[in-house]
């Protein structure tokens, strides 16, 4: 059978992550958002490229959620987008209200999916996923660590002068300003970075990473980051579908795990087509394990405002 993947929101993250889930021929796609006619039409402008692209799979856009029945996986990435100046927690109660929508509607005409909160404040919002769904833990993930990961190494590879395929690194925590680079795990094809950079090369990386949603914000000075977001939607997405089992960096509902229990963060995770199918506990030292104890405290308080 045909899996079938839904992406709620046909902005630019969401139009890009349909376009690369159809190109690389994993599942039909169904694009929705409540502007009339712009689902419709970059859905139309996705199957067309088919015949140039070589693929065949069925890409659909609506404005109601009937055409997403049955999916195997949704990808929420509906909401407003960071505007120059705004952090990601300015959005939360705008997106908390479009999201508690989303999902309801979701659950209701999929409720065997697997579904991928992209939406944010990220942590929060996967949050309000699972608790509005009602979803067991393992079929809510929430798409951070791999984007944070991938600008750590992006960035430490242009340090280097080093294609970033070399490059090994694991960002922990919350979504925001206070994610965990872990520098102690980060390798150029094996080697630890603190023997190709001293500690303040390091630093000045992992603060670049923290700050590389709002860097691209800046620049874009109208939008926020879309093309790296929607790569790490389709990395899982394939990871799932395909039952690959990866470990990803992804926020997933902790209960004790690293000594949080009762919010989203971004832990090491397997992921296959059971969803999340394994926590992975990785031992850190005392300054690592404190910065991830405060991360969860900014993103608990988060959560804590919504009052769920």
């Amino acid at each position: 059978m045909q899996f079938k993947v839904s992406v709620i929101g046909a902005g630019n993250v969401g139009a890009t992550a349909a376009q690369r889930i159809a190109e690389c021929r994993l599942a039909d796609v169904v694009l929705v958002d409540i502007v009339e006619g712009l689902p419709q039409g970059k859905a139309l402008d996705l199957l067309e490229s088919g015949p140039v692209k070589g693929t065949d799979v069925r890409v659909e856009g609506a404005n109601d959620y009937e055409a997403t029945r049955d999916s195997t996986i949704v990808v929420i990435t509906a909401g407003l987008a960071r505007k120059p100046g705004m952090s990601r927690d300015d959005l939360l109660f705008k997106n908390f209200a479009i999201i508690r929508g989303v999902v309801a509607e979701v659950a209701k005409h999929s409720p065997e999916a697997i579904l991928i909160t992209v939406t944010n404040p990220l942590d929060a919002m996967a949050q309000v996923t699972l608790k509005t769904s009602g979803f067991p833990k393992n079929r809510v993930v929430g798409m951070a660590g791999i984007l944070d990961t991938a600008r750590f190494r992006t960035f430490v590879a242009q340090e280097l002068g080093v294609s970033s395929d070399s490059i090994q690194a694991l960002v922990l925590g919350g979504h925001g300003d206070t994610m965990v680079p872990l520098t102690r795990y980060c390798t150029v094809a094996g080697v630890p970075i603190g023997n190709f950079l001293d500690p303040a090369a390091v630093d000045r990386i992992v603060q670049r990473t923290r700050g590389g949603g709002a860097e691209v914000v800046k620049l874009l000075k109208s939008g926020s980051a879309y093309y790296a977001p929607a790569a790490a939607v389709v990395e899982m997405v394939e990871s799932i579908l395909l039952d690959r089992k990866k470990v990803l960096p992804c926020a997933a509902y902790l209960e004790g795990e690293y000594g949080i229990d009762g919010i989203f963060a971004g832990v090491p995770i397997v992921l296959g087509r059971g969803g999340i199918e394994k926590i992975l506990e990785i031992p850190l030292d005392p300054g690592e394990k404190q910065a991830l104890e405060s991360s969860a405290a900014s993103v608990r308080e988060l959560v804590g405002k919504l009052k769920l």
